[in-house]
């Protein structure tokens, strides 16, 4: 678990040379010294979020972005000056250049960022200069990350906290996945997928799990596992590190922690947790169980995985000192995180969900959480549905790794449709298509893949049967076609 220099991991669409040249870890410089910010592609989901926090700080922003959209449509409301696609002329006087990791060193704006000698910042270094002198939490781990910082930030609303906060995700009640609060702590989700959350030195990090993912970036286990373990050494002295008590990995960073002298709580379902969850159990799209020393706790958001999300969020809000009555309130009224297993709707007696699940890990939890509504609403009388999985396989890399273990998840489900696959960043790998996956389903779940998706909604439907479950799965944009499924369905 040896820490190790920066610069490991390889920045996205395999340009080595940036933007991981712009992550490396120190103390960040603090948002009032930024002047005017110009973000490259500012209509991103993160890029937005921190855009939106400077503009009401009263920071001068611009930006722009390939398209439009309402993000940016919703920023030029706040003062922001946003302009579509790409030109040097649209730095204006700025001072500080922001980019994401999908910004390549050919862009126009970056290009003549460099020739002009400003500043030009990461977006994980922007958003730290954003948590500079506030009460820093950050939510890492490979999975849960967005919906327990959803959670986090919904339940400390409630508990009277008003944080600030920034989130991968959009929260469904406000449509928005960043804002600035009142209060002085500050919620971000930490992503580890590019090295980006060593530039946060939070005062109380969460670690939910730790597993194998991203590989193209880091080349093995590892070195994953080598970046978590520095991420952990970010935490301010005095700090707490909140870990997932289920997961190996997370448990030796927690003993890591308690060496370094931080106050560590654990939580799960194992023994010995410090928040123990037990006695789990599905109520529709919801649930309850029981936390050891806190009392009974209602969700309104189905799975297991979401009893472990919440059980941390409880744990950061005993570290801050919060009432946790207030706490579980907020829990309770949470609807989720769009595309956290989001309600797309009903059509033909057919139910229609979508899921941002692109990791074997969480196709099983979401597809474990469907089955026991399914099971539910046929145990209280009604049809007795099947599950309908609609997969699209993320990236080229990520497909050929783990091409079994997606096969083995999407046994969970009773049919599955498989696309072919989203190749984002990455280009085309001979030989890795969807049918890697699909090949690999087990026996006893019927499948189909389908490689053209302007085919998929109406092969959906000739399967779909009243009763049934739809939910699709993915990163990329099979979330599109809910509303297809549904269009056909209704005629």
């Amino acid at each position: 678990m040896a820490g190790h220099e920066p610069g490991g991991p390889r920045g996205e669409r395999g340009d080595e040379s940036h933007p991981m040249s712009l992550i490396s870890p120190g103390e960040a410089l603090p948002a009032g010294e930024l002047g005017r910010v110009h973000f490259i592609a500012i209509g991103g989901a993160g890029m937005s979020g921190i855009a939106r926090i400077m503009l009401k700080r009263g920071m001068a922003v611009s930006g722009s972005d390939a398209a439009d959209s309402e993000l940016l449509a919703q920023l030029g409301d706040l003062g922001a000056k946003v302009f579509v696609g790409h030109d040097a002329a649209y730095l204006g006087d700025a001072d500080t250049v922001v980019v994401s990791t999908a910004i390549r060193d050919s862009n126009p704006e970056l290009v003549a960022a460099r020739e002009r000698g400003l500043r030009v910042l990461h977006r994980s270094a922007a958003l730290a200069s954003l948590m500079a002198g506030r009460r820093a939490v950050a939510v890492a781990g490979t999975h849960g990350k967005t919906t327990t910082t959803s959670m986090l930030t919904v339940a400390l609303q409630h508990a009277g906290a008003d944080p600030s906060y920034c989130i991968g995700g959009q929260l469904v009640t406000t449509g928005l996945g960043a804002d600035e609060g009142r209060g002085e702590v500050f919620v971000a989700e930490a992503d580890e997928s590019d090295g980006s959350f060593l530039m946060y030195s939070p005062w109380i990090a969460v670690i939910t799990n730790v597993e194998a993912d991203h590989l193209d970036n880091y080349g093995g286990f590892e070195k994953v596992k080598e970046n978590f373990a520095r991420f952990v050494d970010r935490v301010e002295p005095g700090g707490t590190l909140v870990a997932g008590a289920d997961d190996p990995v997370a448990m030796e960073l927690a003993e890591r922690g308690r060496e370094r002298g931080l106050a560590v709580l654990t939580y799960g379902e194992a023994p010995g947790a410090d928040l123990r969850v037990t006695g789990f159990t599905p109520r529709g799209l919801g649930s309850r169980f029981d936390l050891e020393g806190v009392g009974e706790v209602t969700l309104g958001v189905p799975g297991r995985h979401n009893a472990l999300n919440a059980a941390a969020v409880v744990a950061v809000a005993r570290a801050l000192g919060l009432d946790l009555g207030a706490v579980r309130d907020g829990l309770a009224g949470f609807q989720g995180a769009m595309r956290r297993l989001e309600p797309k709707g009903e059509a033909a007696g057919v139910e229609v969900f979508d899921s941002y699940a692109h990791h074997p890990t969480e196709l099983t939890a979401d597809l474990s959480a469907t089955r026991d509504y399914v099971e539910q609403k046929a145990g209280q009388g009604g049809p007795s549905g099947r599950i309908v999985a609609v997969f699209q396989p993320h990236l080229y890399s990520r497909t050929r790794f783990f091409a079994a273990e997606f096969g083995a998840a999407l046994g969970l489900a009773d049919v599955a449709v498989v696309l072919d696959v989203y190749g984002a960043r990455e280009d085309p790998e001979p030989g890795v298509t969807g049918r890697l996956v699909a090949d690999r389903v087990p026996e006893g779940t019927a499948w189909e893949y389908v490689p053209d998706q302007a085919e998929v909604a109406a092969a959906v439907v000739r399967l779909a049967v009243p009763g049934d479950v739809v939910i699709t799965l993915g990163a990329g944009d099979v979330t599109r076609l809910g509303p297809e499924i549904l269009a056909l369905l209704s005629r």
